[in-house]
């Protein structure tokens, strides 16, 4: 396969990272303190928002599995979904002047179209790449491509709004933001739909119903593993501005501690892809967990102006991250059956619902968790427990969850050896 055709697959996976950062990690603080709804009522709305979403996920890959064997059906639902994730994304992060609950309703109604044009858009992208090549390297570095321009999107979310608000205040910050998420978008899909490789199918896909990938035992393992590694990165992610803010009180600078991360993650893809030719994906995920867990475990007993300190935290989890990101994906690519290659998007319509739970989980739940706690943003009280939820909480899901991927690594590389 060509670099041409590579990167005409990969690019999309910029806008896609672009849309879904803000909407975890700077949705709940826009929402939540600088609009005024308030952590409890913005974390509810998040958790139902979410709950009504992930129920669709499983629908979206089924119905992508069936659009793919009309003539120009992928195309339409890869068109319908932009043109609705462009709408919804403008309408998040632009909300008209309110308060109470009509901000709140805008927020959930936001919030679930954003959410179903994503998944439909994401779930026939990852289809795309499963199918885009008979070869298992190849796929991996679909994968790696892939990841490696959702890295580059990560980087620009977590940058530009900070920079954009900055420059042009709250709102018009944030309407430059979703114009520039516009005219990235638009050509992404532009190349994906008229330049990326696409195999052939020869079966029919009506033959098995949407909860089928969860029948397949590897497939489960991997996706439990997926959910609760997905669910401490989650937990982090969502409480990190919070963290940045009231416990280093460094808020200035959070948009660069996000980029050493993220940049860390993106410099750090090509030596964890190289590691997996030698040790195999799932031994590659293990070491990359370990790592993450070694490095960021030290942010509980940090404190104000510990900037230094938390920049090289940054770097270390950030070097942990190219595994998370390249490794699961490509064990799913390659978990799925050869006489299951027509149904690839039911597969990644489970991943998606798993990913939006976790996401669910870690903003509906840590958020009044926390205000339990005493915890509310700008205050003093309850900044222990930020820390802990933070970076304690984590540590403890993914050292649970590396002791699962030992135990069932033989099972995740039996597809692998190709």
């Amino acid at each position: 396969m060509r670099i041409a055709q590579r990167l005409s697959y990969g690019l999309l996976g910029a806008p896609l990272a672009m849309a879904a950062l803000p909407v975890y990690i700077h949705a709940p603080k826009l929402y939540g303190d600088e609009l005024g709804l308030g952590l409890t009522l913005t974390g509810l709305i998040l958790l139902l928002s979410r709950a009504v979403d992930t129920l669709q996920d499983p629908w979206l890959g089924r119905l992508a599995d069936l659009a793919q064997h009309r003539r120009g059906g992928w195309g339409v639902l890869v068109a319908l979904a932009t043109g609705l994730l462009l709408i919804a994304y403008v309408a998040l992060f632009n909300p008209p002047v309110a308060a109470g609950g009509w901000l709140g309703i805008w927020l959930a109604i936001s919030l679930i179209l954003v959410y179903t044009a994503h998944s439909a858009l994401n779930i026939t992208y990852l289809a795309w790449g499963a199918r885009a090549s008979e070869h298992s390297h190849e796929r991996t570095r679909l994968v790696a491509y892939r990841e490696g321009f959702a890295l580059l999107g990560v980087i620009l979310a977590s940058l530009l709004p900070m920079l954009f608000v900055e420059w042009f205040g709250l709102a018009q910050g944030w309407w430059w933001f979703s114009v520039l998420f516009c005219c990235v978008l638009i050509p992404a899909v532009w190349l994906l739909m008229s330049k990326a490789p696409l195999t052939q199918l020869v079966s029919n896909a009506t033959e098995s119903d949407m909860l089928q990938p969860l029948r397949y035992r590897p497939f489960r393992r991997l996706a439990t593993l997926f959910l609760l590694n997905g669910l401490a990165v989650a937990i982090a992610a969502t409480l990190s501005l919070f963290y940045i803010a009231d416990v280093l009180k460094l808020e200035a600078a959070s948009g660069y501690l996000l980029a050493i991360y993220f940049v860390s993650g993106a410099c750090s893809l090509p030596l964890w892809l190289s590691l997996s030719k030698r040790v195999g994906r799932p031994m590659t995920w293990l070491v990359g967990s370990l790592v993450a867990i070694g490095g960021f475990v030290w942010a509980i007993q940090l404190g104000a102006g510990d900037l230094v300190p938390f920049a090289m935290i940054c770097l270390m989890s950030g070097a942990a991250l190219g595994a998370d990101l390249a490794m699961p994906a490509a064990i799913a690519t390659d978990l799925i059956p050869e006489s299951e290659r027509d149904r690839t998007a039911s597969y990644f319509g489970i991943w998606s619902l798993i990913n939006k739970l976790v996401l669910a989980l870690a903003a509906g739940l840590s958020l009044p968790l926390l205000s339990g706690f005493g915890y509310q943003p700008g205050d003093t009280a309850g900044l222990g427990a930020l820390a802990i939820f933070y970076a304690g909480v984590p540590c403890v899901i993914k050292l649970f969850s590396a002791g699962l991927l030992l135990r069932w690594r033989p099972s995740l590389e039996v597809q692998n050896a190709n």
